[in-house]
């Protein structure tokens, strides 16, 4: 399962892009809101995505430049595997590699997996979540229409980290502004 926009492909992540996935983690932007990647643990996630896509057909797609062809970040979505006040959901997340930011490139990506989600696979509601400080990516949330509905501690980080209390958005197939 392939998606494009205008500027972008996304695809399934290979489980022999470990490499490129591991390198997107540990890049600085990366780290300043997530728990610290090491390479183990990007490649447990990289096969949780893979594992993901056999599963449903859809998870997070690796993001191409459509006149590229490496990976310069990735986007999609996957069941949120814990229980929360918001749970059951299906999540939308996005990282870009920091020399792509500042392009919408994020915007356009997850405007295309929104429109997966709601006009190809039916779901009647995706969320997004972050931690407080992440200004641009609940920044992001909201200027893709998502609302706030709440706040949860993220149990990776001890009491009182700054990564500790996450912002929590939902946006339902009944809100979806045309794009």
């Amino acid at each position: 399962m392939e998606l494009t926009s205008k500027r972008l492909r996304l695809r399934p992540w290979r489980a022999d892009e470990r490499d490129a996935f591991a390198a997107l983690n540990a890049e600085p932007e990366m780290s300043r809101y997530l728990s610290p990647f090491s390479r183990a643990k990007s490649d447990a996630m990289l096969e949780r995505i893979v594992t993901h896509f056999a599963q449903h057909g859809w998870g997070y797609w690796a993001l191409e430049e459509r006149q590229g062809g490496a990976p310069i970040g990735t986007c999609g979505m996957m069941h949120v595997p814990w229980e929360a006040f918001f749970t059951p959901a299906v999540e939308i997340s996005w990282r870009l590699s920091a020399k792509w930011q500042g392009r919408g490139l994020a915007k356009e990506a997850a405007r295309t997996v929104l429109d997966f989600a709601f006009r190809s696979i039916k779901l009647d509601r995706v969320v997004a979540f972050t931690a407080t400080g992440n200004a641009p990516s609940w920044g992001l949330m909201e200027r893709l229409g998502m609302r706030k509905i709440g706040e949860f501690d993220n149990s990776e980080f001890p009491e009182g980290h700054a990564l500790r209390i996450n912002v929590v958005y939902e946006i339902r197939a009944t809100d979806r502004r045309p794009s």
